[in-house]
């Protein structure tokens, strides 16, 4: 299965907000994994990923109250595991321990805080609408939702071969537009695509 039905989650979310333990529970047990092996395509640390699914569900306990049941639990967990994510490059970058040479001496060229991360998202989504139908679900699929190349073989009725080439075929594109934003965009899709 892709993700919880929405009824299910929804009525989760709702016992959630009353602080009902068991619907956490629920709740963790269904997206933990999954938030772990998202995680794991960038941070590539299993006690990195695994604290990091603890940070997003601390989180979500803390602010159980503010819950909005119309809005997709999936999408506002993976929000807060991107920003994360994101928070974590950015400490990394500026302790400069963690890219390459190569990018260490471009990344002098620029200061980390010209880098706009979030207009960065804002071109990736734009290329990412601009894929074909199938090509767009499995890249969305794969990176955005941090499903494995079986799941979404399994989950599309395709094969593992096909998936794989269409994450190839979506990734050079997206490669392709993002090195004409020179640094930036270089940058960008060495810390969170590739």
């Amino acid at each position: 299965m892709n993700h919880l039905p929405h009824h299910i989650e929804n009525e989760c979310v709702k016992k959630l907000k009353k602080g009902d333990i068991l619907a956490f529970n629920e709740l963790f047990g269904y997206y933990g994994r999954r938030l772990y092996h998202f995680s794991y395509r960038y941070l590539r640390s299993e006690p990195e990923c695994e604290e990091l699914v603890q940070e997003v569900f601390t989180r979500v306990w803390e602010k159980r109250s503010e819950l909005k049941e119309e809005l997709s639990f999936r999408s506002y967990i993976f929000t807060i595991a991107f920003n994360i994510i994101r928070k974590y490059f950015r400490s990394r970058m500026q302790a400069g321990s963690y890219l390459g040479s190569q990018a260490k001496e471009d990344l002098n060229l620029v200061t980390t805080d010209n880098l706009d991360f979030n207009l960065l998202k804002i071109k990736l989504d734009n290329l990412v609408s601009r894929l074909p139908v199938r090509r767009r679900e499995i890249f969305t699929k794969s990176r955005f939702e941090g499903l494995s190349v079986k799941e979404i073989a399994t989950a599309m009725n395709i094969s593992k071969k096909t998936v794989e080439n269409q994450l190839t075929e979506a990734l050079k594109f997206i490669r392709s537009h993002l090195t004409s934003e020179r640094i930036t965009g270089l940058l960008f899709f060495y810390l969170f695509i590739s």
